[in-house]
């Protein structure tokens, strides 16, 4: 955990504030899809996700559909998203697996959804949370990048990210703070580039004021060294007059 007091409140009721409707980006109208879809959305926008689900979902959207098809007549309906043949492959096991195990139904525990293919932790918090009202912090990309620059977290690894999120909210704030954090990510706080300026956090954030620091420590050292190159200029000049 981080080592200084963090405002977690202030954080999470600016954060509530900023994005009263923040919700699951990737469309689906029951928990299978979205589980296709999460799976899906690996290394991939969830823009481009709901673009192929769209396409697809209106003939295929039952594991007993995706069942019976090959991974490559799967592959050919997905090969917009990133790692397409892997996500193929996933896809036409983990719904053969419900068929099997589960009567055709997704699981509603955490254990019996990390143990379909192509499912994590991230993917079954999803599922959980948004399909089934379970409280669950999903720790993607850019919840693990929010949180650990606002000392929410002080993790290297998005499954601590996650344990620290659970110790420091509140049970029954996880699935919006999930939801906050990930708008924040996309819009605010980019990974490249943050809008720290425009950002109505900028007075709690570890990584902000880090940067600030980082920046007038920069700014001192420029100045020292412009300094010494005019010193050093002055000299030259002196000794050049003398010799004249």
């Amino acid at each position: 955990m981080a080592t200084r007091r963090v405002p977690t409140d202030t954080i999470l009721q600016t954060l509530a504030e900023m994005y009263p409707d923040a919700k699951c980006a990737l469309n689906h109208r029951d928990a299978f899809e979205l589980l296709v879809a999460t799976v899906l959305s690996a290394q991939c926008t969830d823009a481009r996700v709901n673009i192929v689900t769209a396409r697809m979902f209106p003939n295929y959207n039952k594991p007993e559909q995706f069942a019976a098809l090959t991974a490559d007549e799967i592959g050919e309906m997905i090969k917009d998203c990133g790692l397409w043949q892997t996500k193929a492959k996933n896809i036409q096991a983990l719904s053969r697996l419900l068929l099997e195990r589960h009567g055709g139904e997704v699981p509603r525990t955490m254990e019996e959804l990390i143990q379909l293919p192509g499912v994590g932790r991230k993917t079954a918090n999803v599922v959980l949370s948004n399909a089934f009202g379970v409280p669950a912090i999903a720790v993607d990309t850019h919840v693990f990048r929010v949180a650990n620059r606002l000392g929410l977290a002080n993790a290297g690894t998005v499954e601590e990210t996650e344990q620290q999120l659970m110790r420091r909210i509140p049970r029954d704030t996880w699935s919006p703070a999930h939801h906050w954090l990930i708008h924040h990510g996309r819009q605010v706080c980019e990974a490249r580039k943050p809008k720290c300026s425009q950002c109505p956090l900028l007075p709690y954030c570890r990584f902000a004021q880090q940067a600030e620091k980082d920046a007038a420590k920069a700014a001192k050292a420029d100045a020292r060294r412009l300094t010494k190159s005019g010193v050093s200029k002055a000299g030259r000049s002196r000794r050049k007059e003398s010799l004249v």
